[in-house]
């Protein structure tokens, strides 16, 4: 029930969605790239991705001085549901 809690938690916020719909349908992004989709500064846009990284709903790569975002391949099912609505 818990980890239920921590990712409705997360997913209740607009720039969070924001951010998923937009991995949703591109797949995978940089950091900046994201942040100038949802119009929002990448120290910000950075804080909302470790948020959704920290709870397993999105995965990270490094590549040279870059970031890279992709949706995780498995997520719960409330959070599956919550994208499929996206």
């Amino acid at each position: 029930m818990r980890e239920l809690e921590k990712q409705l938690k997360a997913l209740a916020n607009r720039r969070r969605l924001a951010i998923l719909k937009y991995l949703k349908t591109r797949r995978e992004a940089p950091a900046g790239e994201i942040a100038d989709e949802i119009d929002l500064s990448l120290k910000a846009t950075s804080k909302h991705l470790g948020v959704l990284a920290a709870l397993d709903i999105v995965e990270r790569d490094q590549r040279s001085s870059q970031m890279f975002y992709r949706l995780a391949p498995r997520h719960m099912l409330a959070t599956q549901r919550i994208l499929s609505l996206l």
